[in-house]
């Protein structure tokens, strides 16, 4: 039996493994669509949707229940609204997936932001029905914010599936459908997504489970005769991560269970049981004790997964989300500042953005306060190389940067070039994103056992 058990999961760890992170606005319908995947790929039972069925009917939310697989908590059952991000976990003939449920309303936006740090492959759900799309696009709809955020945490292919077509004010209208891609596509290429390689639209109905896992029906919709989400899915390509690099994973929980047991991806490199680490910033040597990839034990675990790994050496309380677990020899950096490239995207109200300028950081599961503390550069929109002129005193919305950023406590950031995932961020203030960035320079990081 024990055999079986480990074969089986030496067989999950051929195929390749993809976090997918569903976004967009409030009442597009992804927590419907990610309830659907479970169901079509055989994750989630009849028996267990008739329940969920009759408990969305008691609650007179009848077109809810498939989201209430992935909404599993009351308060999001209550309203309708995923909070937290849902995890859930389906397969193809290729490819395990993570769903990343991220959600939509706008109080929740930091929530999304931990969901999208994790992903490879990001769903953009747009709701056809008339007057929703528009909601969730307009200035001030989550549509956007989501969509620079996601490309700024490194979201780098983006699938944009046009939800609800089966609704009535719709009902497969290709005239809706082209409207929607002719107003996102020129947004989706100033958001920096190159439109013809990283981004695929897709026409489906989540509530009625038409065109996720089996080709568009042409009774339906004689109009597309593209992919389904599912061979979308599969054929994906992302650039590999390096098993053999250092090794970080960026922690975004920890609990107590029979020791400290803290989550979190493979961002680069490779785990196994036995290690010696040291988590940072604050420097602490950990023993790997056991791995669980997906709820299974696991003796190693490469990059691209989501781990929960059990370690001594050190307490839970002594943890805080934003701590990397890294390897001894080139650890990840721990700084209080760095040099960063930013885009501004939309200052509140007519701010300037100055020297002195105070923002909340989002890197990876990091939230920190921090604060501008000298512009280097501007940054020539056309060439993309810093402007030659005098010092820069301020600038406007828009406008690209060169600055150095100051926190007060130490945080753990690389540069973006070496690693992606630990180099971008975002700057949020008041709950809106004010600009996204990445990290050019580590300065005064300290270095020891190298």
């Amino acid at each position: 039996m024990a055999k079986e058990k480990a074969e089986e999961v030496a067989e999950a760890n051929k195929k390749r493994h993809l976090n997918v992170v569903f976004i967009g606005h409030v009442d597009a319908g992804k927590s419907t669509i990610g309830g659907q995947i479970l169901f079509l790929s055989g994750q989630v039972d009849d028996r267990q949707i008739q329940k969920y069925e009759k408990e969305a009917k008691d609650k007179s939310r009848e077109s809810w229940y498939m989201a209430y697989i992935m909404d599993t908590n009351e308060e999001e059952r209550a309203k309708g609204k995923t909070v937290e991000v849902g995890r859930a976990h389906f397969e193809t003939e290729t490819t395990r997936f993570t769903i990343l449920d991220a959600p939509g309303h706008k109080s929740y936006v930091p929530n999304m932001i931990s969901g999208a740090s994790q992903a490879d492959i990001g769903v953009l759900v747009l709701s056809a029905r008339k007057g929703e799309f528009e909601t969730g696009y307009e200035r001030g709809g989550q549509t956007r914010e989501h969509v620079q955020l996601a490309k700024t945490l490194g979201v780098s292919k983006l699938l944009v599936v046009v939800n609800k077509m089966d609704d009535p004010t719709v009902n497969w209208s290709k005239e809706r459908y082209d409207e929607i891609e002719q107003k996102m596509v020129p947004f989706l290429k100033s958001s920096g997504y190159n439109t013809k390689k990283d981004v695929i639209f897709l026409p489906i109905s989540g509530l009625m489970g038409i065109n996720i896992d089996k080709n568009m029906d042409r009774n339906v919709c004689p109009w597309f005769s593209g992919p389904s989400f599912f061979e979308v899915l599969n054929a994906i390509e992302v650039s590999p991560r390096d098993p053999n690099g250092p090794f970080r994973m960026p922690i975004i929980d920890k609990f107590k269970d029979m020791g400290t047991v803290v989550m979190g991806k493979v961002e680069s490199g490779s785990i196994g049981e036995g290690d010696s680490l040291i988590a940072m910033p604050n420097k602490e040597h950990v023993k790997v004790v056991a791995i669980y990839c997906d709820e299974d034990k696991v003796k190693h675990a490469g990059p691209g997964e989501n781990l929960k790994v059990r370690i001594t050496g050190i307490e839970d309380e002594d943890i805080l989300a934003g701590f990397v677990l890294s390897s001894t020899v080139k650890h990840v950096p721990a700084v209080t500042e760095f040099v960063a490239q930013l885009q501004i995207i939309e200052l509140l109200g007519n701010e300037i953005f100055t020297a002195g300028y105070k923002a909340i950081l989002h890197i990876h599961a990091v939230v920190e306060e921090c604060e501008i503390i000298e512009l280097i550069s501007q940054i020539d929109m056309k060439t993309r190389k810093p402007m030659k002129k005098d010092k820069i005193v301020y600038v406007k919305n828009g406008a690209a940067v060169v600055c150095r950023i100051q926190v007060s406590n130490s945080i753990c950031v690389e540069k973006f070039s070496d690693y992606p995932q630990l180099g971008r961020f975002t700057l949020r203030t008041e709950g809106k994103t004010i600009a996204v960035g990445k990290v050019t320079a580590v300065s005064g990081a300290y270095n020891f056992n190298y």
